[in-house]
């Protein structure tokens, strides 16, 4: 009962992948989920194949958790899809996708693990964004809209669940070796660079840094923040 129980979403592979895997050394519960399979095998993960768009999925899941563990500590909503296409190009298909994905599923999130939190009066919820909302990246217009919504529903939920001592804060992620960008051209990954004050793409490791910072028990007083990696401000 001395662990953390920790909900980290998009944990197959990627960022996810790496937080439920780097949280797991440090002792806690990583309950993950995705679409498809999970790819960790360790006695302290449970894995859940559930789209974070699909409400009654998401509902199922979380009862599940609570009847197992009782509380949810820590909620990560890290799973998000991309696509780059200019605005006259974006597929009807894409755009919902995407939406559904970056804005339903955190908003699902929040809401289901956010009344459980509200019952134990402790919780720390922390949202992935991108630099590309304060960049204004062409060709992601859909993707950064859908990430501008994250940080303004993270400010907002900061205040409606302060007083049940729960905390949500963004990190803005800088590009680094993931599948969500494997398929953007060198050129565009440099250009973002170059943007950036920091000129180097990120790692893993200045990712969990400033979630770690978030969840620690002394940042009580932290909440409705965005920080954005690489300088950006």
């Amino acid at each position: 009962m001395n662990k953390k129980i920790i909900v980290i979403t998009g944990a197959r592979k990627g960022i996810g992948k790496y937080l439920s895997e780097y949280y797991l050394l440090k002792s806690a519960v990583v309950i993950g989920c995705s679409r498809k399979d999970g790819s960790i095998r360790q006695d302290n993960y449970i894995h859940y194949n559930v789209d974070v768009s699909d409400e009654i999925g998401v509902v199922n899941m979380i009862k599940e958790v609570v009847k197992r563990f009782k509380r949810v500590d820590i909620l990560i909503n890290n799973a998000g899809i991309a696509a780059m296409n200019h605005i006259m190009l974006t597929p009807m298909d894409t755009a919902t996708d995407i939406i559904k994905t970056n804005l339903l599923g955190t908003f699902i999130f929040i809401r289901e693990v956010s009344k459980v939190m509200a019952r134990q009066k402790w919780g720390r919820i922390v949202n992935i964004s991108t630099i590309a909302v304060p960049l204004s990246l062409e060709g992601e217009s859909i993707y950064v809209a859908s990430k501008a919504a994250v940080e303004n529903i993270t400010k907002i939920a900061s205040r409606e669940l302060a007083p049940f001592n729960i905390t949500v804060n963004t990190i803005g992620i800088a590009p680094l070796t993931t599948d969500l960008i494997k398929t953007v051209p060198k050129e565009k990954i440099n250009k973002i660079v170059s943007m950036m004050g920091i000129k180097r793409l990120a790692k893993y490791s200045d990712v969990s840094n400033v979630i770690d910072f978030y969840i620690k028990d002394e940042s009580d007083y932290i909440s409705g923040q965005n920080i954005y990696l690489g300088g950006i401000c």
